[in-house]
Formats: structure tokens, sequence, C-alpha cells
């Protein structure tokens, strides 16, 4: 009896633990499920499934594929053949005979040199040739193939670094929207309270109908705002949802956007960085120095060539019958005379590292003028948060002001309503210069070069 109180107690005890655990587990999967999307996971999201990402990555693969095919034309060519054939064919019967080593004092009649009967020939060939020499061709091939790899790579990373910028600005216009929502619904709790505040003095003698009417207009107005608000919020989810692309993705509470301090550079530190960093700059330099090695390629091709190459060949009477067999091995030098073709093809590549050239040209142009335009923003945005901040601390002691004053019969319904205004507005103003600040960031990020998953945690 002791022991099966024993037992049960066990059992009770193991119960109450596997519950205990079943309930913490999924209490932290719910937990899980209700964390807020982080800049980090979107940008994962997208980056995994984003059909650019994927077409920079099979030319990524492709430069790859390039660049270990050009290196095979350093490795000699070796060929296998099985030849089955039959015929009466004068020269051919001849032949066929003579390389069997079947060939007889009879097979000289005059007759069966021009009438032969039939014969077959089962003919093994191992053939293989070296391009020994020419005129460094391949190994400027080779080198064109590897930049052309290195351009792609590079190429892939500013698809990337597109993709990451639209997600972020996605983001952030989420995160502002959401403040938007926030003022709207503040400022429509306080056209109520301005209401409520009227009516009482309608009520008490102290105000006229027409104030009742301005302060009813006015929390109209701000209803109005909320639902223009609420639509903005619902159009930024459609844009991270295209951005991420990810079609059902669920709206949720983000963490919200708040102001931050981000580094600050030199104009001259960012255009270095950009030069420096900038993949599709990258990308294009790296294009440039491969049609360089092209142009050199193609006029490798008036040089001369050398080609080693050597050849066996068995040929027997039936597939397992006993035959003979011979081999040749030569060298071959080869000039061409008159490369009216191979001019053609110079002056292409010719032609195509200009165009290169000018296009390398205007880039760093495009570079600059990108850099010193994201920095000006940078800078400006910085000053505007302090100037909004500064401008909504005094609106909202203003509109405090003319609360006391309406209430005591010193102000009128107008400039309440305007003080009202002015504070809405100097909300709405500072939060967006905290989304413009961290935009103009971003944007400064990705001119320069640097936005990176990594980088753009500061944002968050």
């Amino acid at each position: 009896m002791h022991s099966l109180k024993t037992r049960y107690s066990m059992n009770s005890h193991l119960c109450r633990t596997v519950g205990l655990s079943l309930v913490i587990g999924l209490g932290g999967l719910a937990a899980a499920a209700q964390d807020a999307l982080t800049l980090r996971q979107a940008i994962h999201q997208a980056l995994a499934g984003s059909p650019e990402a994927a077409i920079a990555r099979a030319n990524g693969m492709e430069a790859k594929a390039g660049a270990t095919m050009a290196r095979t034309a350093l490795l000699p060519q070796l060929g296998f053949t099985e030849d089955i054939s039959r015929g009466d064919d004068p020269v051919y019967a001849f032949g066929s005979r003579l390389r069997q080593r079947h060939f007889t004092q009879a097979d000289f009649a005059l007759n069966a040199l021009n009438r032969p009967q039939p014969i077959g020939d089962f003919s093994t060939r191992l053939s293989g040739s070296w391009m020994a020499f020419d005129s460094f061709k391949t190994q400027r091939e080779i080198r064109r193939a590897d930049l052309f790899k290195d351009s792609a790579s590079s190429s892939a990373k500013a698809a990337d670094q597109q993709i990451v910028f639209r997600v972020v600005s996605a983001y952030q216009s989420v995160l502002y929207a959401q403040r938007a929502i926030d003022v709207a619904q503040h400022e429509q709790a306080t056209a109520a309270a301005l209401l409520n505040s009227v009516e009482d003095h309608v009520r008490a003698g102290l105000a006229v109908e027409s104030d009742r009417m301005s302060a009813q207009v006015n929390v109209a107005g701000r209803k109005q705002e909320l639902i223009e608000a609420q639509g903005d919020l619902e159009l930024a989810w459609a844009e991270l949802r295209e951005a991420m692309g990810v079609a059902d993705l669920k709206t949720s509470d983000l963490n919200p956007i708040e102001p931050r301090a981000f580094p600050q550079t030199s104009l001259e530190q960012d255009l270095a960085l950009a030069v420096k960093l900038r993949p599709d700059f990258g990308a294009l330099v790296n294009a440039q120095t491969a049609q360089l090695a092209a142009v050199s390629a193609a006029k490798s091709e008036f040089g001369p060539r050398v080609c080693a190459y050597g050849n066996w060949q068995e040929d027997r009477g039936s597939l397992t019958g006993s035959g003979g067999n011979n081999w040749v091995a030569g060298a071959q030098i080869a000039i061409d005379i008159l490369p009216i073709g191979k001019r053609a093809q110079l002056a292409r590549e010719t032609a195509s590292k200009q165009r290169i050239d000018a296009q390398l040209n205007a880039q760093q142009r495009q570079i600059r003028l990108q850099v010193s335009q994201a920095h000006i923003h940078r800078q400006t945005a910085a000053l505007s948060i302090e100037t909004a901040r500064a401008a909504m601390d005094q609106s909202a002691e203003s509109l405090r002001i003319l609360k006391n004053r309406y209430g005591a019969g010193l102000a009128t319904i107008t400039d309440l309503l305007r003080a009202e205004d002015a504070e809405r507005q100097s909300q709405t103003s500072y939060w967006r210069a905290v989304y413009g600040n961290a935009m103009a960031y971003a944007e400064l990020l990705y001119a320069t070069g640097t936005l990176t998953p990594d980088a753009a945690e500061e944002l968050q």
C-alpha cells in the first residue's frame, strides 16, 4: 500500500512537472508570436525571397562558370571514337585492308583494285590536341573572365543594397504612419476635451453658441485626420509587404519610431568611402578592366598559334577480330595572313571599352552628386529635429496658456483653436523630422555603399 502511494505521488509530481513545462513552452511560443517585426527580420525576408537577388545570384554563378570554362583552354583536348563502316569504294576498301594489316598480293589485281568486294571496318580511335601557344590569348581570356566574375559579385551586392534601402524606406514609413495615428488620436482627444470645455462655458453663459459650433467643426476635422492617418498606415504596410515580398504579412504594432543621433562625417570622408565601397562602382571598374583584357585578347588573335596533336587508331575486320593499329603525332604552326574578321572583332572590343570608360566617368559624377545630396540632407535633417522639438514644446505651452485664458474669459475660441492647430502641426512636424532624419541617414549609407543589414540596425 505504501508502494502504491509512493508511485501515485511520483506520477502526480511528474504530471505537474510536464504540465508546467508545457504551459511555459506554450507561453514562450505565444510571446514569440507576438514579438514585433524587426527591421533586420524584414530585410532578411526580403533578401531571401527577392527576384532581383535571385537574378544577381544567378548572374554570379554564370560568371563563375565562365571563369572555369575559360581555364579549360589550357588543358589538352582528348577524344574517343568508335567507327563502324562498310562499303566497296575502291579507295576505302584499299585503305581499310591496309590499315587492318590484311593486305595480300591478290589485292593488287586490277579487277580487285577497280571493283573490290564490300569490306567492313571497325575502327577505334583516340585523338588529342593541345594549344601550346596562342600569343597569350587564353591567359587574357582567363583574366577577363575572372574580372567579370568579380563584377558580377559586386553587382549582386549592389542589388542587395537596393533591396535593403527599399525595405528600410517602407519600414520607416510604417513607423512614421504609426506615430501619425498616435498624434491624430491625441489631437482627437484634445479636440473632444476642448468641446466639453466650450459646452460648459456655453451652459454657464460665458460663451456663445458659435463657439460650440466651432469646437464641433474642430472635432470633425480631427476625426477626418485620424481616418486619413489610418489609411496612410494601411498604404505603408502594403508598401512594406511589396518590399519584403510577403503578400500575406499581417499588420502589427512595430516598436515606435524614436529620435536618434547618428554619426556625423565630412563630405570628403563620404566621397572617399563611396569610391572605395560602392558595389555598383566597383562592378563597373571590374568591367572596365575586363574589357581591357578583352581588347588585349582580340589583339592576340593576330599572333601565331602553335598546336600539338596526336592520334592512335586500331582497325579490325570484325568487332572481335584482330587488326592493325597506327599512330600519328605532330605540331602545327598557324598564322592568319588575311585577318579581316579579327580586325572587326578588335574594333568591336575597342568600342565596348570606350563605352565602359564613358559609363565609368558618368558614374563617378553621379556618385559625387548622390553623396553630396545625401550629406546635405543628413545635415539638414539633424538640425530640423532640434528646431521641431523646440517648436513642439513652445506650441504645447502656448496651448496650455490659452486654455487657461479661455477658461478665464480672456481669449476667444478662435485663439484657442488656432493654438490647438499650431500644437497639432508642431507634433506632426516633429515626427516627420524624426522620420526624415532616419531616412537621410539611410540615404547617406546607401550613397556611400555601406547600407548593409548590420548597418541598418542603427535605424531600428
